[in-house]
């Protein structure tokens, strides 16, 4: 008999990262200049870890799909920027800099790949005027069944609207206020039993309002900078198993202490250009109808911590 509660085979869009480079300063984590001095060493080093990532994956249960990289992409191995994926339904990114509009073709072609293998059912374009950099501001929360959306650095605030339109599901904004912070997935991680690591000091008053108000005490895992700024919140998580470059002891310790185990796999080098383990990966597989069965899974989670406690 299968179990209602078995997870299926996750299935992430990664792409090599041989041509990655940090070749233009659209964060303040990058510096062009300092990555010349290094490019090679930089590059293999790149190289190398990028396949670290991936094997890591593929031993914790991952299907893995590919896009072909380019050479004047540097950026395009970040493919959690590529799109929103919920239901086989592809919204595609809007950028924000000229830097990363010019990854639109071969992130179209990439999808118009995928649909061709009946991986992806349908794909959809935002609307001119309205930026939204994929699932970099845009997470879906499975546990509660919407959309987390971040704006303020590279996605309007516009953006969840469109969401909620296309996908038909709930939608709740997060202004972010902190530029090291420019994407909602460099601070912000829904863990697969409803917990939620969150950095606070990247967050509007307002928008740490609204986690507080979603998010039960014994579910939230605050980040301090430190963890921040090793990316912490930019993980992979896998059913019980969380991905990410480093983490505190402090920290590994709070996911421990929830039944989560941690891999931790260098990424110092895509941090050079503001970018960690989440963000070198898409998420293609996330489905609506899975929603019931984990809520009522991890409301079951949330009254044995509140037992506990």
């Amino acid at each position: 008999m299968n179990n209602p509660w078995a997870f299926s085979r996750p299935r992430f869009l990664m792409c090599r990262p041989e041509f990655f480079a940090v070749r233009y300063s659209i964060n303040p984590w990058m510096d062009p200049k300092s990555w010349a001095d290094s490019g090679m060493l930089l590059h293999a080093t790149a190289m190398q870890q990028w396949a670290g990532l991936h094997r890591t994956l593929l031993a914790s249960g991952a299907t893995l799909e590919a896009i072909e990289p380019a050479p004047s992409l540097p950026d395009l191995v970040f493919t959690a920027n590529a799109a929103v994926v919920l239901d086989r339904k592809a919204l595609l990114a809007s950028f924000r800099h000229p830097e990363r509009q010019r990854e639109r073709p071969a992130l179209a072609a990439g999808f118009r790949a995928l649909k061709a293998r009946g991986l992806i059912e349908e794909i959809v374009e935002m609307p001119e005027g309205i930026t939204l950099e994929g699932a970099g501001d845009c997470i879906w929360d499975q546990r509660r069944g919407l959309f987390w959306v971040g704006s303020g650095f590279r996605s309007d605030a516009a953006a969840s609207a469109v969401i909620g339109e296309q996908f038909g599901a709930p939608c709740l904004p997060l202004t972010l206020a902190d530029p090291s912070f420019y994407h909602l997935d460099t601070a912000f991680c829904v863990l697969s039993h409803g917990d939620v690591i969150y950095f606070p000091g990247a967050f509007t008053a307002e928008a740490l309002d609204t986690i507080h108000a979603h998010v039960v005490p014994n579910a939230r895992i605050a980040l301090d900078r430190a963890d921040a700024a090793r990316f912490a919140a930019n993980a992979v998580c896998i059913d019980r198993t969380v991905v990410l470059s480093s983490c505190s002891v402090r920290l590994r310790g709070a996911l421990e202490d929830r039944g989560y185990r941690i891999i931790e796999t260098p990424l110092e080098t895509f941090q050079r250009s503001g970018g960690s383990a989440c963000c070198l990966t898409l998420r293609l597989d996330h489905q609506t109808k899975a929603s019931s069965t984990l809520m009522g899974r991890s409301r079951l989670l949330e009254n044995s911590y509140c037992e506990e406690g």
